[in-house]
């Protein structure tokens, strides 16, 4: 018993020293919102993304306002400027979306466009060869920049491999804002 007593003695002593050289990171939820980005026009935004996908990136239709308020719930007292286009075949879903939103209303954004993601993932009413790209969706912000990424263009068959290819194609996606964003 007293050799249990004394190494839990010495690991909460050691996990303390190395919690005192810690960064605190009790404001940060863990997103880019810590980061500082620079303003950056919606097509420099949506040309890095077309750039690292090349002829993977399918969406091809932009939305109007009217339509990111019905289809995504994102309304225009939300946004100071946005960019969301995806396919004109319906049968498609890869879509991009950027929005900026406007002061205090970044959760708001995310709430939105997250309450649309839900449904999608929750409708079974999906082509096979869209699953995949609706469950590898996702929202990242950056500052005040609310991006959702739905993308993959062709996906392999086998349904693991097709997740796997569409988090891949989102992830160039998001990684291609960040930059832009960045720089």
């Amino acid at each position: 018993m007293k050799k249990v007593v004394a190494l839990l003695m010495i690991l909460l002593s050691f996990a303390a020293l190395t919690a005192c050289g810690k960064k605190d990171d009790s404001t940060s939820d863990g997103d880019n919102n810590d980061m500082t980005f620079k303003d950056v026009s919606m097509e420099d935004l949506k040309a890095a993304v077309v750039d690292v996908l090349g002829e993977n990136y399918w969406p091809d239709m932009p939305a109007d306002a009217e339509m990111l308020s019905q289809i995504y719930g994102v309304t225009s007292d939300m946004y100071e400027e946005y960019l969301a286009e995806s396919p004109m075949i319906s049968a498609n879903v890869d879509t991009l979306i950027i929005i900026k939103a406007k002061e205090g209303k970044v959760s708001a954004v995310e709430e939105a466009l997250g309450a649309y993601r839900d449904r999608m993932v929750n409708d079974t009413m999906q082509y096979p060869m869209n699953i995949s790209k609706i469950q590898s969706s996702r929202i990242e912000t950056f500052g005040n920049y609310v991006c959702f990424v739905q993308l993959g263009a062709e996906t392999p068959e086998d349904e693991e491999e097709a997740i796997l290819h569409c988090q891949e194609e989102n992830e160039k996606a998001i990684d291609a804002i960040r930059n832009a964003l960045s720089k």
